[in-house]
């Protein structure tokens, strides 16, 4: 069994516990998510099966798109709506929706980032969820990610109440924190501010319209359509440039050699070559040889 389980992550998971109950559903160890969800956020997860997890890393740095409710007069230790107020305005607020237009505008782009205190980030050696719960407070490094789009999906012309909220679309890169996000956004309004909800619509390739949920994966497999459901590697490369490789270069290819680099890895930072359509391999330009290419990723299995 080889291949992308598009899930639908549900409210109250952990991505681990998916993990850990698909390894039972579908009877296999080699199985790892690409990226963690939080467990009060749903949304798509694909998940690796076999051969796949070889790939997981490319699925992990994959752009993502979310869809998130705004909460503008409150902050909380977590920067969702979980967590314990730290910081509260009861005014009657007014806000345009070009004030957040904006606001919006503003981060939109490359940003920098504080993780929050309650995330899985490591500080010498301990995530810092693990300092959070000890009550303990630790410098934090910042990272710059990038925001693609950041677009309002509510249409009112004014926002307005002691307590404003409003739904948000990003795509943006890995790493990127919506908690932090819309904590940010409140900063640009002048207010405290929290994320009350978070779904993700996309990973990678793969959106909200290609998942299945565990359930429908267990009634799958107890009707002995699970590869009606499994997407092949090739879906999560699609893109790469596939190169259909020649009788010629076949042996050197199966075999893993550094070969003359690709014209089109020019303009792509992997290409994937193939034979009937199955990926055998992912080159990439040497690191050290200029001039030369070499596997990142093989599947011999699939040939």
């Amino acid at each position: 069994m080889n291949g992308i389980l598009p899930l639908w992550k549900e409210k109250g998971m952990t991505s681990h516990d998916c993990v850990f109950k698909l390894r039972k559903i579908l009877r296999t160890k080699k199985v790892g998510h690409t990226g963690t969800l939080d467990p009060q956020v749903e949304g798509v997860l694909p998940i690796c099966i076999g051969q796949a997890t070889r790939i997981a890393e490319y699925l992990t740095d994959a752009g993502k798109t979310y869809e998130a409710v705004v909460s503008i007069g409150r902050t909380t230790e977590t920067e969702d709506a979980e967590g314990e107020t730290v910081e509260q305005d009861i005014s009657y607020k007014k806000v345009t929706k070009q004030q957040l237009l904006d606001a919006l505008a503003t981060l939109t782009g490359v940003i920098e980032q504080t993780p929050p205190m309650y995330s899985a980030v490591k500080v010498n050696g301990k995530r810092l969820y693990e300092y959070a719960r000890k009550g303990e407070t630790v410098e934090r490094p910042s990272r710059k990610v990038t925001i693609y789009s950041l677009e309002l999906l509510s249409d009112e012309e004014v926002y307005e109440g002691n307590e404003i909220t409003f739904r948000i679309r990003i795509a943006c890169s890995k790493g990127t924190y919506i908690r932090t996000l819309a904590v940010q956004i409140g900063e640009q309004l002048g207010y405290p501010a929290h994320m009350a909800s978070l779904v993700r619509t996309a990973s990678g390739t793969f959106s909200a319209k290609n998942c299945v949920t565990l359930k429908q994966v267990e009634e799958a497999v107890k009707e002995d359509k699970i590869n009606e459901i499994i997407l092949p590697i090739e879906y999560a490369l699609s893109s790469y440039p596939f190169i259909e490789i020649t009788q010629s270069i076949e042996k050197q290819i199966l075999n893993g050699q550094i070969l003359p680099i690709h014209a089109l890895l020019k303009e792509n930072d992997k290409i994937v070559f193939s034979k009937g359509d199955k990926a055998l391999a992912v080159y990439v330009p040497h690191p050290s040889k200029e001039g030369l290419m070499k596997p990142e990723k093989m599947f011999p299995e699939l040939s």
